[in-house]
C-alpha cells in the first residue's frame, strides 16, 4: 500500500553550513563601503562630490550586491539537494522497536564530555541510526516532562533530520522526569506483541524524579527492555549560562557559587536492573552505544511493516532557474546612471 504524504528535506545537509560564508560577504562588502567612503571624503567636500559626479548611484551598487548575495544563497541551497518525499510506502522487514529517550535539561549542557553532554549523545544517536537496518526507531525528549520527538518509524533519514533540531529549549520545565520518558515510551510502541522492543534511557540522571524504577519494573513486566547511558563524567562539571561553547560563563545558585552538574550512575543502574536491561557509561573516548547495539542485536527478530519514503522529487532546477534570473538582472543593472534613461519618470503626475 503507498499513502500520500510530504516531507522536505535536503539531500546533502552538510552543504548547508556554506550558508555561513553569507555573513562574511556582507562584512567585507560594508567595509568596502566604508573605505570607498573614506576615500572619496579626502578628496573634498561630499555634497560637492555628488554634484560632479551626477551618473553615480550608491543606490544600485547596494542592489547589484544584494542580488549577489540572494544568489549565492539560492545557489548553496540548490547543491544542498532539496527534495519534497511524495510517497510512504510499507514495507515488511525482520527487526526490533527501538524508543531513545533522551535527556534534554540544562545540565546536559555540561561540557565534560566534548562539545558538549547533548551534542555528543546527537552524534552518537546519529551513528547508531546509521547501522540499523530493519529496526524501527523513535525519540522522546525530556527534561521535567517527557515529549515524544519522533514517532516509531522505520524512515532512518526523517529520524536524523528531526534528531538534529534537538534542543534544551524544547521542553521548558527543568528537571529530570525519566519516570515519565519511560511511560510514554510503553505507550508508543506498536501493539505488536510479539516484537522485542527496548528503551534506550540517555541521561546524566541528575534531578532525577520519582518514578523511574518503577516504570522499569512496569516495562519489563511487558517484556520491555530498558537501557541506560549514563552521559557526563562522576566529578561533574559546571553549566554553562548560555548555548554557546565558547562563552565561559557558569550557571550560579543564589549564593552566588558555580552549579556542577553530576553523573548520578547509581540512579541509572538500578532504572537499568529494573527493567532487565544494562547500564552503559559513556566517557570523552565513546558513549556506550557500539557496546549496546552489540546487545540489541542479540534480541530476537520479528517480521513487521515499516513505512519509509519510496520516492523523493528533486527541487533544485526551480532555484537554479531563479539564480540565473538574479545574475541575469544583476548584469543588467548598472552601477552608473544610464544617460538615455535617467530622465524618465514612470511615477511623475500627469495633468488633465
Amino acid at each position: 500500500m503507498i499513502m500520500e504524504k510530504a516531507i522536505f528535506r535536503f539531500a546533502h545537509q552538510e552543504l548547508l553550513w556554506l550558508l555561513a560564508i553569507l555573513p562574511i560577504m556582507i562584512i567585507v562588502y560594508a567595509g568596502f563601503v566604508w573605505a570607498k567612503k573614506k576615500s572619496l571624503n579626502r578628496f573634498g567636500d561630499p555634497v560637492l562630490l555628488k554634484e560632479l559626479m551626477p551618473d553615480a548611484s550608491i543606490v544600485r551598487s547596494h542592489l547589484k550586491f544584494v542580488l549577489l548575495l540572494f544568489s549565492f544563497g539560492l545557489l548553496i541551497l540548490a547543491i544542498a539537494g532539496p527534495q519534497f518525499g511524495s510517497k510512504i510506502k510499507e514495507i515488511k522487514r525482520k527487526g526490533i522497536e527501538i524508543m531513545i529517550a533522551l535527556d534534554v535539561s540544562n545540565s546536559m549542557m555540561a561540557r565534560d564530555i566534548e562539545p558538549n553532554r547533548l551534542e555528543r549523545a546527537k552524534q552518537s544517536i546519529a551513528r547508531l541510526i546509521d547501522k540499523l537496518e530493519n529496526d524501527r526507531l523513535g525519540l522522546i525528549v525530556f527534561a521535567g516532562d517527557a515529549y515524544m520527538q519522533i514517532p516509531i518509524t522505520g524512515d532512518y533519514i526523517s529520524a536524523k533530520m528531526f534528531l538534529s533540531g534537538v534542543n534544551t529549549s524544547m521542553v521548558s520545565r527543568q528537571g529530570t522526569a525519566i519516570g515519565s520518558s519511560i511511560e510514554l515510551a510503553m505507550k508508543s510502541f506498536s501493539s505488536q506483541e510479539e516484537i522485542s522492543k527496548a528503551i534506550i534511557i540517555i541521561s546524566d540522571g541528575e534531578n532525577h524524579e520519582g518514578n523511574a524504577v518503577e516504570q522499569a519494573l512496569k516495562a519489563a513486566e511487558k517484556g520491555i527492555y530498558v537501557y541506560t547511558i549514563g552521559i557526563g563524567l562522576p566529578e561533574g562539571a559546571p553549566i554553562p549560562d548560555a548555548g554557546s561553547s565558547y562563552i565561559r560563563e557558569y550557571r550560579r545558585d543564589r549564593n552566588g557559587n558555580i552549579v556542577t552538574t553530576k553523573l548520578n550512575e547509581a540512579m541509572l543502574m538500578e532504572i537499568a536492573q529494573a527493567g532487565n536491561g544494562q547500564y552503559f557509561r559513556a566517557t570523552s573516548g565513546h558513549i556506550g552505544l557500539n557496546d549496546l547495539y552489540s546487545v540489541l542485536n542479540k534480541l530476537e527478530k520479528t517480521e513487521m511493516e515499516s513505512k519509509v519514503y519510496a520516492e523523493y522529487e528533486e527541487q533544485f532546477p526551480a532555484l537554479i532557474w531563479i539564480v540565473f534570473a538574479l545574475l541575469v538582472f544583476d548584469l543588467i543593472i548598472l552601477e552608473r546612471k544610464n544617460k538615455w534613461l535617467k530622465h524618465i519618470s514612470l511615477f511623475k503626475n500627469v495633468k488633465s
